[in-house]
């Protein structure tokens, strides 16, 4: 191989490349038959093999997502019927809508007009800045990616801390003080936001998917906002408190009064509210009303029987997909354009719809294979340890690497592993796979933790000293409030 070919290699590509296959037969000629049979033999090594290259990356995490569709059948660990299914999930097309419709609101600025009257209506303080910052960032998130919700709000963030400065409102120590915290603000309150909705991140798009597949259990929208919504809140305030008093507390008897005008000058660069974004926030109203509202419909008394029929059948996945269908029907102001085209489409993450796939059709294989019975049989040696106990294990376990792992891979690795801890410790799955998901979703520490911590990182002002001081705090205090919110609020929202 020529050095040309070579540095299109990584070290880090060249032992993922080397170690997955070695791990894949190491895996298959070394586990004796009476331990593990066939058929969970090659799925748990097609599983290290994907592991592997979903950490060092030698080719596209999309890519290796698609893996299992080639190896598990070929070596007759699952047949392709069973698993193919699996990157066709409903809950894919429920987050594939999702992305469909933030795309429309941000194609037509609708999440910057949000933002800017937010951070208008709260005021001009430092700390009403960072509280304004902080809730149209949330908000946001909830329905748009983190990723992209961070990079919306970043220039925001910058601005701000600009006219604070150039304005002399702030200056020395508090002026710095108030840069750190409006960022981390942006890049904290992007992924709290997000752990509240199906749709915002993907482990918990991830945990319905697998929920439907391997326990014939559907989790929707509305019970999922229900139980980690007040999650969200608990931990919004606690960011807003630890922030802004604790951690980078500005001393307010050096603070100056400061207007406005760089909003005033951002909306009205943005003109009045249009047609446009008219028709994109009535779709995003209908689609999320019904995402929310379909369980209650269903259960009115005097509802006559062909709506109650109807609303019964209604995925979350279908009313992602009719809000973002009918962003295609509808006409836009500009002549000859609509409120999406396709092209429009190209900005679509459709990698992440593959990972999606390639982590449901592994959890697939691990139940139609018998390996979740295995690993349940390998970890009863847990069962004598306290269920809360073992969350908590699961939730520090799973925050820890994440740190420094995609959580999107984390998510896809760890969350089948989860149905069979349960069957291990006797307990239902479904809690520690939401334990398992939310602390994939809340990494605070490291600037490639997540991507709204590297998109904050970018801007200059912040050191990873800086973030790592801050988030650890974050990362304790969320893997208390995760693992009470699961032990003592979840079986209240979900009745089990």
């Amino acid at each position: 191989m020529d050095s040309q070919s070579e540095k299109q290699y990584t070290v880090r590509n060249w032992i993922g490349l080397i170690l997955g296959p070695l791990l894949f037969a190491l895996t298959f000629f070394f586990i004796p038959q009476d331990i593990l049979a066939y058929e969970p033999r090659i799925v748990l090594g097609v599983t290290l093999l994907v592991a592997t290259y979903w950490v060092t990356e030698p080719v596209p995490l999309p890519v290796t997502s698609l893996i299992p569709l080639v190896l598990i059948p070929a070596f007759y660990g699952v047949d392709i019927e069973t698993i193919a299914p699996a990157y066709t999930n409903p809950v894919i097309f429920m987050y594939g809508g999702g992305f469909v419709i933030a795309l429309a609101i941000e194609k037509w600025d609708l999440h910057r007009r949000i933002a800017l009257n937010i951070i208008k209506m709260i005021g001009s303080e430092s700390n009403r800045m960072i509280l304004g910052i902080l809730i149209a960032t949330a908000g946001i998130s909830m329905f748009v990616s983190n990723a992209a919700t961070a990079l919306m709000m970043l220039p925001v963030a910058v601005a701000l801390i600009n006219e604070v400065r150039d304005k002399s409102i702030l200056e020395g120590e508090n002026l710095k003080k108030f840069s750190k915290g409006i960022l981390l603000t942006v890049a904290y309150s992007a992924t709290i936001g997000g752990l509240a909705t199906l749709v915002a991140a993907v482990p918990n798009a991830l945990l319905a998917g697998i929920a439907s597949s391997q326990l014939d259990r559907e989790v929707t929208f509305a019970e999922w906002l229900f139980f980690a919504g007040p999650l969200a809140l608990v931990m919004l305030i606690i960011l807003y408190f630890y922030l802004t008093k604790v951690q980078f507390k500005v001393d307010k008897s050096d603070e100056k009064s400061g207007s406005m005008d760089f909003i005033e000058d951002e909306l009205e660069d943005l003109g009045k509210f249009n047609s446009d974004e008219m028709k994109v926030a009535a779709v995003f109203l209908i689609t999320v009303s019904l995402w929310i509202l379909s369980p209650f419909i269903i259960s009115i008394p005097f509802i006559p029987e062909p709506v109650g029929i109807f609303f019964e059948g209604l995925h979350d996945g279908t009313i992602a997909i009719f809000g973002a269908v009918m962003l295609f029907f509808l006409p836009s102001s500009k002549k000859g354009e609509r409120i999406l085209a396709w092209k429009d489409m190209k900005e679509l993450p459709w990698g992440v719809l593959l990972l999606f796939g390639g982590g449901m059709s592994l959890a697939e294989a691990f139940g139609a294979s018998g390996l979740n019975e295995s690993i349940a049989d390998v970890l009863g040696l847990l069962e004598g340890l306290g269920y809360i106990f073992i969350l908590l294990l699961l939730v520090v376990f799973v925050l820890s690497i994440t740190e420094i792992l995609s959580n999107t891979a984390v998510s896809n690795l760890v969350l089948p592993l989860t149905v069979g801890l349960g069957i291990a410790v006797g307990v239902d799955p479904l809690p520690l796979m939401a334990a398992a998901a939310l602390a994939a979703g809340s990494c605070y520490m490291l600037p490639v933790a997540t991507p709204p911590n590297t998109a904050v990182f970018s801007a200059g002002y912040l050191t990873v000293g800086d973030m790592a001081k801050a988030g650890v705090w974050l990362n304790i205090i969320s893997v208390i409030v995760i693992t009470l919110a699961v032990y003592f609020w979840m079986p209240v929202i979900f009745e089990f």
